[in-house]
């Protein structure tokens, strides 16, 4: 896999201005399951100079093998179309990528009416693959978008909420700040049929509101920190089979290692947080878990057939 990130995370100093850690956590205990990560961007960097190759191999180790690559703008679509070409199987025979891609909320939000255009019609190519499984990811994000360019990227939250339901493919929702908006527009346009709040950050309301309408909830390493019980309140209502976990790679490194490089190997500690905070067996859980990705993406076996 000769691919190697495109990009760094920009971000190198903490809030308070010290200079953040950027070495590698150390590999956690493994799971007992092999449990998928829905979510990581390896097109981004953070101080590391390891291979895709390389960053796999950790996770597989940890035992999460697969994961679903999300490029959110062009040039990472691109990226991510050619590492789900240049990919090989692992020692199970199984590709351990599948892909999705979209124009981010924010990316929209500073597109005029034809850029957004151009844009989404080569988003719209590049998920012609069979390993692409995901619109995503997309929505609406309050916290960097400020009021006047929130009608442009709702614009582009309702095309590409088009575009999964045309395509048949899984729709994941980038919600920040903005819970009421985002099920506004879901309920506006008819949410697809296998619909993921990625990186669920809302509280036990939306947790049911998601619930009631069948909506997948994906939780990364921000439910392990300290100031997130609201968050583990969330998780502890949700019926088992919406949940998801990822990463989000490299950011949001689960505790205690906030701050630090992210990576798909260090997805055990926020499994066994979401163990902890439904009081569920750890191994039952994984079980759950790798039931429900393969429900929502398909199977990873297969690099020529998507079962969906």
């Amino acid at each position: 896999m000769p691919l190697r990130p495109i990009r760094s995370r920009d971000a190198t100093s903490e809030a308070d201005g010290r200079e953040r850690d950027r070495t590698a956590p150390p590999p956690p205990e493994p799971l007992p399951l092999d449990v998928p990560d829905n979510h990581t961007h390896l097109d981004v960097a953070d101080g590391q100079e390891r291979s895709v190759e390389d960053l796999l191999g950790l996770a597989r180790a940890a035992g999460v093998g697969r994961a679903v690559q999300i490029g959110c703008d062009l040039e990472a679509a691109r990226w991510t179309r050619e590492l789900l070409d240049a990919q090989h199987p692992g020692p199970d025979g199984v590709l351990p990528l599948l892909g999705g891609v979209a124009i981010h909320p924010n990316e929209a939000a500073a597109l005029d009416d034809a850029g957004l255009d151009a844009a989404l019609a080569e988003v719209e190519a590049l998920l012609d693959h069979p390993r692409m499984r995901v619109v995503g990811e997309t929505g609406l994000d309050h916290f960097r978008t400020p009021p006047e360019g929130r009608a442009q990227q709702e614009e582009s939250f309702r095309r590409h909420i088009d575009l999964a339901r045309r395509t048949g493919l899984a729709l994941q929702v980038h919600d920040r700040d903005a819970h009421d908006d985002v099920v506004r527009v879901l309920l506006d346009e008819g949410a697809p049929e296998r619909t993921v709040f990625h990186c669920f950050s809302g509280d036990v309301a939306l947790a049911r509101t998601a619930a009631e309408h069948g909506w997948y909830c994906s939780f990364a390493g921000v439910l392990t920190f300290r100031n997130a019980a609201a968050l583990r309140e969330a998780c502890a209502v949700l019926p088992s089979e919406l949940l998801l976990v990822e990463t989000d790679a490299p950011f949001l490194t689960p505790h205690p290692y906030r701050g630090r490089p992210n990576a798909s190997y260090l997805m055990p500690h926020t499994v066994r947080a979401m163990a902890e905070a439904r009081g569920a067996d750890l191994v039952d859980l994984c079980a759950t878990l790798v039931a429900n990705s393969e429900r929502v993406y398909g199977s990873w076996g297969d690099p020529a057939t998507n079962p969906l």
